[in-house]
């Protein structure tokens, strides 16, 4: 055993005289300042390791090594002799994770890598690519990997994918880029959506001539109960006073002066009760935040130039990205297209919102779209509620009406009887 000792703090490497079986660690490749694996480096540093015995080593931790009887085929099952090792380096719960996410996409994995190169939606989806950027090995995992040595065959199947995706240039902006590929069409058609409900409720309230004759109503009835105070001789009204209808009751509290609007309504103007259903889009506008459409228009716009800067990367790229970069510039071209005029939209938009608080005279800044379709939604259900009310009070006092009558008239038949 003399001479086969060796100090771990002078050499870190020793020459391995066997095959020995690895310790599954995450290697260290640079000390930290301050870290004791700086300080071991240290001249006459203290914690000095033991010399350690490589005869004793190699003879409790070497491979199995195949006798003769394995070698022709002999080897009994239950046997201390086992098949050469699988060589796992890569942290085991996330290999484990990463072995179930490629059970799950069963595709082998040149294949894999073609579909990435290709930007083929038909063959990952959203979801598996999203998966796929999770599991990109990290540089200190490509470090590892490239400081292995030994036969490629016998590392895991995580390995084996790292490798894989190793040999693809910046893959991983090259699976964000997919991503943004698959989802791109839902982003704009979701966006382009929500920002054509904007224009049409806007267009709908504002070329309302309905609302308009009842906003006009509502000033006359306001402008009658205020008479001769400082409320009275108004041009106009704020919006939210849309809202105080319902709080004014009768004297005799059994109604409001929103149901008093809908009973004047009903019987000087009744084609004006149905205003409603001008309003098409109102709610459906209601629910929609600018804000987060803003927020989905400058994502878009990021995504966009990520693929413009990928695209622009992969030009060194050589063979291996060529049709990578047709598949990418062919989508580019077309997603430009449709993010202009998206950008030309929502320019629109942003006007059209700021004229529908212009419209009632209030100030956009104030009063954003989101508080002047709030109220207008609340408003119209209120009205709604009112009208079908008092078309319930109506029918209850038909009825009593009727059996009145029919008692007024059986009393006259007894009394001729």
């Amino acid at each position: 055993a003399k001479g086969r000792g060796i100090g771990l703090a002078q050499q870190s490497n020793p020459p391995k005289k066997a095959s020995l079986k690895p310790l599954h660690w995450v290697k260290v490749t640079r000390a930290m300042q301050g870290s004791l694996w700086e300080d071991a480096q240290k001249q006459g540093n203290q914690a000095r390791a033991p010399d350690i015995d490589l005869s004793e080593l190699e003879s409790l931790f070497s491979t199995a090594v195949a006798t003769n009887a394995s070698e022709k085929g002999g080897t009994k099952r239950g046997s201390a002799i086992s098949k050469p090792e699988i060589v796992h380096l890569v942290d085991m719960r996330r290999a484990n994770n990463c072995e179930i996410m490629l059970t799950k996409i069963k595709m082998p994995l040149p294949d894999m890598i073609n579909a990435i190169l290709a930007l083929d939606t038909s063959v990952l989806d959203n979801d598996q690519v999203e998966n796929l950027i999770k599991f990109c090995p990290t540089k200190e995992e490509i470090e590892m990997l490239k400081n292995y040595n030994g036969n490629k065959e016998m590392l895991g199947k995580c390995e084996q994918f790292f490798l894989e995706l190793m040999k693809v240039p910046r893959v991983e902006s090259k699976l964000r880029v997919f991503a943004f590929r698959i989802t791109f069409s839902t982003q704009v058609e979701e966006l382009r959506t929500n920002l054509t409900t904007i224009n049409d409720a806007t267009k709908e309230v504002k070329e309302s001539l309905k609302l308009r004759q009842i906003m006009q109503t509502i000033l006359t009835l306001g402008n009658a109960l205020n008479q001769g105070t400082a409320r009275g001789s108004a041009v106009g009204f704020r919006l939210d006073s849309l809202l105080k209808l319902s709080d004014t009751r009768a004297r005799n509290n059994k109604m409001t002066l929103m149901h008093y609007l809908c009973k004047l309504l009903s019987e000087k103007l009744p084609e004006l009760l149905d205003f409603d259903k001008d309003l098409i889009h109102l709610e459906a506008a209601s629910k929609i935040q600018l804000k987060l459409l803003a927020e989905e228009m400058q994502a878009i716009n990021k995504g966009l130039e990520k693929v413009e800067q990928e695209l622009a990367a992969s030009v060194n790229d050589g063979a291996i990205s060529v049709g990578f970069r047709e598949a990418l510039k062919s989508f580019l071209d077309a997603a430009e297209a449709e993010v202009r005029s998206l950008i030309s939209l929502y320019s629109e938009v942003g006007r059209n919102a700021d004229s529908l608080a212009q419209y009632f005279g209030e100030d956009p800044a104030r009063c954003p779209f989101e508080q002047v379709t709030s109220i207008l939604v609340i408003f119209v259900n209120m009205f709604k509620k009112s009208r079908d009310e008092n078309a319930r009070t109506a029918e209850l006092e038909k009825k009593k009406l009727e059996k009145d009558k029919e008692k007024a008239t059986l009393s006259a038949k007894k009394v001729l009887e």
